[in-house]
């Protein structure tokens, strides 16, 4: 749950504050990213995201949790039907937000926060230890094919030597031009 705000509320009062917000996550789910300025992003991301894990869930009270947020019938059947099973695998982190640059008029800070709609990818653990020591019993094999391939292995170990030496001036250079043109 985000901690509440201290201080200044974005439009006024808190009511405001609330529909506003109400607002923005109804354009996000409509068009999936829009631009905004960064503080009212950061305020928008906790509530977005809450109201996805409602989605997620998809179950009729989620909807009515929803609908007492948004009260677009559309828009909440668009992020139920639509967002929530793009986003089925992902645990979190479901809005991105990136900085433009300040707004020509007044200066304000800009930033377009956006639906992370691309499908998830699981990142390869570290094999465990029981993992580890089922291949020891397939060491004899491994050895037997380093045993057949040392010709193999000079041979390429030449040609990184080669390439490496040839790289090597031409770092060199590089590096003596550099200061020069730091001056």
């Amino acid at each position: 749950m985000p901690k509440p705000t201290k201080g200044p509320r974005l439009g006024g009062g808190p009511a405001h504050e609330r529909l506003l917000l109400a607002n923005l996550a109804a354009a996000l789910f409509t068009h999936k990213s829009i631009t905004t300025t960064e503080t009212k992003a950061k305020r928008l991301r906790p509530l977005a995201e809450r109201l996805v894990t409602f989605a997620k869930r998809g179950d009729l009270h989620a909807r009515r949790r929803v609908l007492a947020v948004i009260g677009d019938k559309a828009v909440v059947h668009e992020l139920f039907a639509v967002i929530a099973p793009q986003v089925a695998d992902r645990e979190g982190g479901y809005t991105r937000i990136t900085k433009i640059g300040n707004r020509k008029g007044d200066n304000a800070p800009m930033a377009v926060i956006e639906l992370v709609l691309e499908p998830v990818v699981k990142k390869q653990r570290a094999a465990k230890p029981a993992a580890a020591e089922v291949p020891v019993a397939d060491e004899p094999e491994v050895v037997e094919e380093a045993a057949e391939a040392p010709a193999a292995d000079e041979a390429a170990a030449e040609e990184t030597a080669e390439a490496a030496a040839e790289e090597a001036p031409a770092d060199a250079e590089a590096a003596v031009e550099e200061p020069a043109e730091a001056k």
